[in-house]
């Protein structure tokens, strides 16, 4: 596959099952394995659904950022996603999910460049942010070699919340990772 073929849009509610079952395939069940992204050891249950999609497109200065493939001969193919949204005067990057397949071959590199490119310049953001479950060391160093810094900053993991997965262990929370530009 040519970088050249890879295009980037803006969501709609139409893409929502789609955007579902590749979010999912990412990062739940033996599919995500295909992939360096899985949290199937340390958590089951669902990792994004259909509320999750229509509450980002719903939100004010809130895209979701959609990879596709472009065939001559066929329909588009989703390859990757990422939520960009304005929280907290910051720009905020979550949802990024690329095909399992797929992962380690530059397209998740590309998202990022995007995203960043959303909240640096469309909306005049000083800086991006994100969270990351901190037990995710190999994930974490791939984002600092993006420019990334760690915040020392935590928020809780939702335990109870079957929205967020349902963990299978009970020292899980978010890490604030950040860049500024």
């Amino acid at each position: 596959m040519t970088q050249d073929s890879l295009s980037f849009r803006a969501a709609t509610l139409a893409d929502t099952d789609a955007l579902v079952d590749l979010v999912e395939s990412a990062y739940r069940g033996d599919s995500s394995r295909a992939g360096w992204t899985t949290e199937a050891d340390f958590l089951d249950g669902r990792r994004t659904g259909a509320d999750d999609i229509k509450a980002c497109l719903d939100r004010p200065q809130s895209v979701i950022l959609i990879v596709e493939r472009n065939g001559a001969d066929a329909a588009p193919e989703l390859l990757a996603c990422a939520h960009v949204a304005v929280e907290d005067g910051a720009g905020y990057f979550g949802m990024f999910s690329v095909k399992p397949t797929l992962q380690g071959g530059g397209i998740g590199k590309r998202v990022i460049d995007e995203a960043e490119r959303i909240a640096r310049e469309d909306w005049k953001l000083p800086s991006m942010r994100m969270t990351v479950i901190d037990i995710r060391n190999e994930l974490i160093a791939f984002y600092e070699r993006r420019g990334y810094v760690r915040t020392g900053h935590y928020k809780p993991f939702p335990y109870g919340d079957e929205r967020f997965g349902l963990p299978k262990r009970d020292d899980l929370r978010f890490e604030v990772l950040e860049k500024t530009f």
